[in-house]
């Protein structure tokens, strides 16, 4: 929010689960007054059962890109979805776009059938990428089959060629927060705690209320299955509240060794919003945006 202020920039989503519309507290997305102070782009932009890839986002990127060009914004990506990071550098593997119709087509198959049996036609046709995906992995089994159907080519083929950022990593500066580990675990426990006194449990309720037949990707974000189950009488309200702290606190666990082993020195590591601020700005301000 500083250095958009600062400079005018747009803050450009790198979250995979709050570009849905849906479950905005237990996303963590911006608020309706961080919207209105700083421009912020692909936020709540998806319906919960619309699949959002990697090649998807970097074609909307794209184009928000182009828009930064025209009117000379800086574009300033923010969130913590790894793969995304690695797309926008040209760090990850080529993959096709899938027409809708082979899309639509084993989304309802995966609905249908489950993931299991699905998994077993991965198997027969792209082994490799099979012994690769969980059996429940619906969504990336799924993503195997559709591209195959649509290439003709085994998934586990095309991931040997690399794809094209559309950032140049010389001229990006890059940041990631490793707070320390204490720290961190306390300020997990007080963000579920505002989440709750925010509504998350209201939100559930009314999202359960209207939840689309199949997909739901943004079922994914933690507390989500916690809530539902308070909701249907099968856990107690502080029970879900220590899960979901629980689940929060691995997954950053995860998330921090994944950038750590994925990226390189060139990423700038902060302990802290007050270290990221005395390091970041002067950078900025020494810099032709």
């Amino acid at each position: 929010m500083e250095i958009a202020q600062a400079t005018g920039g747009w803050i450009v989503n790198t979250d995979a689960l709050q570009v849905y519309r849906d479950l905005p507290i237990l996303t963590a997305r911006p608020t309706a007054k961080d919207e209105a102070t700083v421009s912020h782009r692909l936020y709540g932009i998806l319906a919960a059962d619309d699949p959002m890839s990697a090649g998807r986002y970097i074609r909307a990127v794209s184009e928000i890109m182009d828009e930064c060009r025209r009117q000379g914004r800086l574009p300033i990506f923010c969130g913590g979805t790894g793969l995304y990071f690695k797309a926008l550098l040209g760090l990850l593997d080529a993959m096709p776009q899938v027409p809708d119709t082979v899309r639509q087509k084993w989304r309802l198959r995966l609905a249908e059938s489950g993931p299991k049996t699905l998994h077993c036609e991965l198997q027969a046709v792209d082994p490799v990428a099979a012994g690769r995906i969980e059996p429940q992995d619906g969504q990336r089994i799924v993503r195997a089959l559709e591209i195959q159907e649509a290439t003709g080519t085994p998934l586990s083929r095309l991931q040997a060629r690399k794809g094209e950022g559309i950032l140049d990593e010389d001229e990006t500066l890059k940041i990631v927060l490793t707070p320390d580990r204490a720290v961190l675990r306390e300020r997990i426990a007080k963000r579920f705690d505002r989440m709750l006194e925010a509504g998350a449990m209201d939100e559930v309720r009314e999202y359960l209320s209207r939840r689309p037949d199949a997909g739901r990707f943004v079922e994914k974000a933690i507390g989500f299955t916690e809530l539902s189950q308070v909701l249907a009488g099968q856990a107690a309200a502080a029970e879900a509240k220590e899960r979901a702290i629980t689940r929060t606190r691995q997954y950053a666990k995860r998330q921090e060794t994944w950038f750590r082993h994925q990226f390189d020195e060139s990423w700038l590591r902060c302990a802290d919003v007050e270290d990221a601020r005395a390091r970041v700005l002067p950078v900025l301000e020494g810099r032709e945006l």
